[in-house]
């Protein structure tokens, strides 16, 4: 009895709000919290310059190795047509450009900085091309420089992708977390518009249109269809292409504008986005010869069997990009 009213008689001479005290576990006494600790000095300019560098060299290696690896693209740098490659390089560059404004290295605020870090991924995505090319002595003392040359320009065009890529897709700095990333992180700006849109499908198509192209599945697999299976083949890739967006809840997925029709949508993105593929995939294929002296069937049908891969790589850009 003594014993309760003593410790109700100390628990009442307490403060409602007593300050906390830790204890020091290596001395044993009572210390009083510190300040928060600071955060680390910022990175200096030349090692964020080679983060972003070797950031850019890992993402032209992780695109680029599926075709460093295939023997059909050493064997393009010796007999692809030189106008045709030369268009190729051409029509990469302004790619790069517009997917330096959405998803490059860093922040841009002008077209100027943007072809500035275009032509940055192609340099790099070209040497780091040669360089693996060089480990696997594909390229090798002997060989002519028109031949080496166009075997590595050819392989610089997914690698340059890759090295645009990276930075978005792949870096994050100190402290950044995986909502961060899919929000702010993963990109410079969210496109929203719509021929921004079809760019970004036109990137996707393109990257894994270009990654089957110079196999000669896509012409063979042709020939092995009917008429009949070249049109469900479509029919699949525009239900697939559009499911991959708007149906199958993947993160990214896109939400139609209220009061749109489901059709308006169909139309304007999902069968838009397809032609686009079936072109970037015809584009593809001549650029690389596998049109040549084939007749008009065979064209329509290889180029719908290259569409396939090309429509899921066109939808997932969408989701991804």
């Amino acid at each position: 009895m003594r014993r309760t009213i003593c410790s109700t008689t100390i628990q009442a001479r307490l403060p409602e709000e007593a300050p906390v005290h830790h204890t020091d576990l290596a001395g044993g006494h009572d210390t009083e919290p510190g300040p928060p600790a600071r955060a680390g000095p910022p990175p200096s300019p030349a090692r964020q310059f080679g983060v972003g560098l070797a950031r850019a060299v890992a993402g032209a290696i992780l695109f680029g190795v599926p075709l460093l690896m295939t023997m059909e693209m050493w064997q393009l740098g010796f007999y692809m047509d030189r106008l045709r490659l030369v268009l190729l390089v051409a029509a990469t560059v302004p790619l790069l450009v517009g997917l330096s404004h959405f998803s490059g290295f860093e922040e841009t605020f002008d077209v100027k900085q943007d072809a500035v870090d275009a032509f940055v991924a192609y340099a790099v995505g070209f040497i780091a091309s040669a360089a693996v090319l060089t480990l696997f002595n594909v390229l090798r003392p002997g060989m002519s420089p028109a031949e080496m040359a166009g075997m590595v320009a050819v392989q610089a065009v997914p690698a340059s992708i890759g090295a645009l890529l990276a930075q978005s897709q792949l870096g994050a700095g100190p402290g950044d977390d995986s909502d961060a990333r899919d929000t702010e992180g993963s990109g410079h700006r969210r496109p929203s518009g719509y021929l921004s849109q079809l760019f970004l499908m036109a990137v996707g198509a393109l990257f894994l249109a270009f990654n089957l192209a110079p196999t000669d599945e896509m012409v063979l697999i042709g020939y092995m269809m009917s008429p009949g299976h070249a049109l469900a083949l479509a029919a699949v890739s525009l239900i697939g292409m559009h499911a991959f967006v708007y149906a199958l809840e993947f993160r990214g997925q896109e939400t139609a504008p209220p009061g749109t029709p489901r059709w308006s949508v169909f139309l304007r993105f999902t069968v838009a986005g397809y032609a686009l593929a079936l072109l970037i995939s015809a584009y593809v294929l001549w650029t690389f010869g596998r049109l040549d002296e084939t007749g008009l069937l065979e064209t329509v049908t290889a180029v719908v069997v290259l569409g396939f891969p090309a429509a899921i790589g066109a939808a997932a850009a969408r989701l991804i990009l």
